[in-house]
């Protein structure tokens, strides 16, 4: 039997979100017509607002911070500041597009009711 006082364990770093292989290179298309000096990321955020309390902000970002958590998916960076990757963990974004429902959507665990068009979550 193991001491847990002496146990060590191996933390496994949970990703805060996780691209959709049609999600990475969607995003990787829109970059690439950005034609940007700079190298662009997309960065992912949950913010205070809509209808359900937090909604979602996706945008292509050339700034980082000391605690962002930043992932590579194929040709795709993706940066999240360190509060919304808390509530990210887990998350799912994919890309669909299909005569209902086209874009980006995201399907996160941590969300325990979502508003009607998606874009809020508490």
């Amino acid at each position: 039997m193991t001491d847990l006082a002496t146990a060590h364990l191996e933390i496994v770093p949970v990703e805060p979100i996780t691209l959709t292989a049609t999600a990475a290179a969607k995003v990787a298309e829109l970059i690439a017509a950005e034609a940007a000096e700079e190298e662009l990321a997309l960065r992912v955020a949950v913010k205070s607002g809509g209808c359900s309390g937090f909604q979602y902000d996706m945008y292509f970002d050339t700034e980082r911070a000391a605690d962002d958590v930043v992932r590579t998916f194929g040709e795709v960076t993706v940066v999240v500041d360190a509060e919304s990757a808390e509530l990210l963990t887990g998350a799912t974004l994919d890309f669909s597009d299909g005569l209902q429902g086209a874009g980006f959507h995201i399907t996160n665990p941590n969300a325990t009711r979502t508003c009607g068009c998606g874009n809020s979550f508490c």
